[in-house]
């Protein structure tokens, strides 16, 4: 029996990629084959980082997709980066998916994507991967993203995240 491959994801900024490139260093030495798709901007900072010191190599397969951004492209305009990467992105990791799966030896068993990248849970499912995800962040922030609506159901923040009886308390008026 081969061992398990797993496609491992990141979310695009460097508390992410950190983050799971541990946890497939995890994986990679419980006996995993692990394949570790990053956006091309981080894959060349990760391959950069490791230059004379890549013993990842033999262990994590760094492979990587376009985020749709030019290089010299602000990668710091979220806005701009998440609508590039939607348009680009999950036609670029279907491809990879079935490129890896066109080789008998190496179909993957399981997708573990970065929390922030949902979207890339539906590309999994659609070509018949499982998948997973991994939180980077605290527990408490996953508990916070997940209590949110109720918090303004209850008037605790408005809708744009304001608490308002501080926001009064201290003058401040949010405007539209």
């Amino acid at each position: 029996m081969s061992r398990p491959h797993v496609l491992v994801m990141p979310g695009p900024a460097q508390g992410h990629v950190i983050p799971l490139l541990e946890f497939s260093q995890c994986l990679a030495k419980h006996g995993f084959r692990v394949t570790f798709v990053n956006t091309d901007y981080y894959h060349k900072r990760v391959v950069e980082s490791l230059q004379g010191k890549n013993y990842l190599e033999e262990q994590i397969r760094l492979v990587s997709i376009p985020d749709g951004m030019e290089p010299w492209e602000d990668r710091n305009d979220f806005g701009k980066l998440i609508e590039n990467f939607l348009k680009v992105m999950p036609g670029k990791l279907e491809e990879l998916i079935e490129e890896i799966n066109s080789r008998e030896d190496e179909k993957i068993d399981c997708f573990i994507a970065d929390g922030n990248m949902g979207w890339s849970l539906e590309v999994a499912k659609k070509m018949n991967v499982r998948g997973a995800v991994f939180w980077s962040s605290s527990a408490a922030s996953v508990a916070l993203v997940f209590r949110i609506p109720k918090l303004i159901d209850d008037g605790i923040i408005d809708s744009h995240g304001m608490i308002p009886l501080l926001c009064a308390e201290c003058g401040i008026k949010r405007t539209k």
